[in-house]
């Protein structure tokens, strides 16, 4: 699937692949939302993670926006650390409850919703994000954080209930 270029289209994206997860999770109690499967990694745990990259994009975006030095992928860490964060992360989110996940994607799905709406084109896909460090726009950012992560959540899911 070709990445958005406008506005119009990241915003279409992110909902539509939104709605699709959302309506997959809908079906999903606790008990499933926790039990581990592929290399003992939960649905809550997939579905916490996404939430918690969105988090992630919206403070490069504000940072960037305010002069403030932008920690990709978070502080501390460089993109090659990408296993390391994502099993600390998991960690430290062993102990949430399957509710609070699942609310705390939707949040973050409204806050990103909130931040796309209220930029334009040029905003978006007028050249690098300020901060980022590279030729990515805050467009593709956002795309990869909200579209691209919903759908990879969705094969996993998916995946998850095929095998039981």
């Amino acid at each position: 699937m070709p990445a958005a270029t406008t506005k119009a289209d990241l915003i279409a994206v992110c909902e539509k692949d939104f709605a699709k997860l959302q309506k997959t999770l809908a079906g999903i109690d606790a008990p499933l939302a926790t039990r581990p499967f592929e290399d003992g990694i939960t649905i809550k745990d997939t579905v916490a993670h996404r939430a918690h990259w969105i988090d992630l994009f919206l403070g490069w975006w504000a940072d960037g926006q305010a002069g403030r030095t932008v920690h990709m992928p978070a502080e501390g860490y460089g993109w090659h650390e990408l296993k390391a964060y994502n099993a600390q992360l998991r960690a430290d989110q062993a102990g949430l409850p399957w509710a609070e996940a699942t609310a705390m994607l939707a949040d973050r799905h409204a806050a990103l919703m909130a931040l796309l709406g209220g930029l334009d084109d040029a905003a978006l896909y007028g050249g690098p994000m300020v901060g980022g460090n590279g030729t990515w726009t805050a467009g593709r950012y956002a795309e990869a954080a909200g579209a691209s992560h919903y759908r990879s959540a969705l094969k996993f899911v998916r995946g998850c209930l095929r095998t039981g």
